[in-house]
């Protein structure tokens, strides 16, 4: 694959992401790649200036955490455009390339030397009186809750057109394998591998000592309907979007056809990180 032009995701709250923005540039310029810089300042907008800004870009490199990942890869999945993730956060489960290590690795992607796993996506779309108000993706989750402090919701749920039945909860998390590892993970989900595709359904602090989460396939449809409550409602995608919902409103959900491309997301690398990261240890001798 042929890696001409590069978009380097610059996360502006890491002190360290400017100086090494240059450092990365000087890379790419010795080995004739042109290089643009965008700033990324955790407000959402499809790397501002849309898809123009996307334009004729070969690979993307961040320089953040794991929400500067997410942002980057929901941008980019639907032009297949990799993203190559450098940690300057202090989680980096989804940033997985040191910043110690980024010259020998971002050289042997250069080279096409370099592991590229793709990962599936969430879609959302709202409808609402019949009319589609919101299209977003989700590369971790899509949460609905409460808009405000954790209260009660009540959500109807249908999986391909077969009612569910109605929850009582904070709220209701739908993530994809790599989201499962995220928010789902700490309302007591269970942890997927990346290379699945699925859809977990995760309810929050629900009323009923029943409800558990659901594992769907990717092939089929979630649709989730605003019922009748007392608080306001809002859809959060990974965290970083969010829209207002409204009794009677409609939450599609699919996984798209189309994947996030994401450098150094080996299953070895996944398997350490759960270690090393959330101290998963099998067993007390482990």
């Amino acid at each position: 694959m042929s890696k001409s032009k590069c978009l380097i995701v610059v996360n502006t709250f890491k002190d360290d992401a400017s100086s090494l923005s240059a450092l990365i540039e000087d890379f790419l310029k010795e080995r004739g790649v042109e290089s643009v810089l965008y700033s990324y300042d955790g407000i959402e907008g499809k790397a501002d200036g849309g898809d123009s800004l996307l334009a004729g870009t070969d690979f993307v490199i961040t320089l953040g955490g794991d929400g500067t990942v997410l942002y980057a890869c929901r941008s980019c999945a639907s032009s297949g455009i990799p993203v190559f993730p450098i940690n300057l956060g202090e989680f980096g489960f989804l940033a997985g390339i040191s910043r110690l290590t980024w010259r020998e690795e971002l050289g042997r992607f250069l080279e096409d030397r370099a592991p590229v796993a793709e990962r599936s996506l969430v879609r959302a779309e709202v409808l609402r009186d019949g009319r589609s108000v919101l299209n977003v993706l989700g590369m971790n989750d899509v949460v609905i809750s409460s808009a405000g402090a954790a209260r009660l919701v009540n959500l109807s749920v249908a999986f391909n057109h077969a009612l569910l039945g109605p929850f009582k909860a904070n709220g209701l998390i739908i993530s994809t394998a790599t989201g499962s590892t995220a928010y789902s993970a700490a309302a007591g989900g269970p942890i997927i591998d990346p290379s699945l595709e699925a859809l977990l359904l995760t309810p929050v602090s629900s009323f009923s000592l029943s409800a558990r989460p659901l594992l769907f396939s990717a092939d089929g449809e979630l649709a989730i309907t605003v019922m009748p409550s007392r608080v306001p409602l809002s859809l959060t995608a990974d965290g970083q979007v969010e829209h207002d919902l409204k009794d009677g409103d409609v939450v599609i959900l699919t996984v798209p056809d189309f994947r996030a491309r994401l450098a150094g997301a080996t299953q070895e690398n996944f398997y350490a990180a759960l270690q090393s990261k959330l101290n998963w240890a099998g067993g007390p001798r482990a």
